[in-house]
């Protein structure tokens, strides 16, 4: 409790940022709610819920005085499996274009906040991550690594958006997925849309990321 506690203090910025903005996302939520009486963009709730997971694993981890190694890859990869939740919330503007609404302004701004937020828990996390990374292993491999993870977490957004596939597939129906990755993969030609939504995140995730760093955002936070 008490590692809790100090945690909270040294992060404070953090913790007060990702609530303040988690708050003005459930509160955008509550008043479309009252205006409109229709429960559609509940699942904003879920999809930020989600998009938490690799930043709640990476703000643990940044607590602890020491991580061992195996346990590090351990967590390295249930927060690989959970990281594209966190920008996958940008692809929601795909519904703006269903949606027969007089207060049209409101639903894009809410899924603004909403996917602002999750962007904001991608890159804190990976920072987090590129930190504890670098305690165990070569700086090198660290950065090499973080220039792959944009596409991977772009591959996985095609996954959830276009396939329909969750994280926690790979353990409930992991033949299934693995026969849509396999096809993916050896026919590339006949998939040309989830290497374009790969390129398009992969490169716009790790511009971001770059740009975030050159600021100083992270030493903010």
């Amino acid at each position: 409790m008490e590692q809790i506690k100090n945690l909270l203090f040294s992060r404070f910025r953090t913790v007060f940022v990702v609530a303040s903005l988690t708050s003005l996302s459930l509160f955008l939520l509550m008043v479309r709610l009252k205006l409109t009486h229709s429960y559609f963009f509940l699942f904003l709730v879920w999809n930020l819920f989600l998009a938490a997971i690799p930043f709640l694993i990476t703000f643990h981890l940044s607590g602890k005085n020491k991580v061992r190694k195996y346990r590090l890859l351990m967590w390295f990869a249930l927060w690989l499996l959970f990281l594209p939740n966190a920008p996958y919330i940008i692809t929601d503007f795909i519904h703006l274009q269903h949606l027969k609404s007089n207060i049209l302004w409101l639903d894009a701004i809410l899924i603004g906040v909403y996917a602002f937020s999750g962007l904001l828990f991608y890159l804190i996390s990976v920072q987090d991550m590129e930190e504890l990374l670098q305690r165990h292993y070569h700086p090198k491999k660290v950065k090499y690594l973080l220039w792959m993870l944009p596409f991977l977490v772009g591959f996985g957004i095609y996954l959830g958006r276009f396939l329909r596939w969750n994280s926690w597939d790979v353990i409930q129906r992991p033949q299934n997925l693995l026969q849509d990755l396999v096809g993916i993969l050896t026919y590339p030609m006949k998939h040309q849309g989830a290497w374009l939504v790969t390129l398009f995140f992969g490169f716009g995730l790790a511009i971001g990321y770059q740009i975030f760093k050159r600021i100083g955002f992270f030493k903010l936070m």
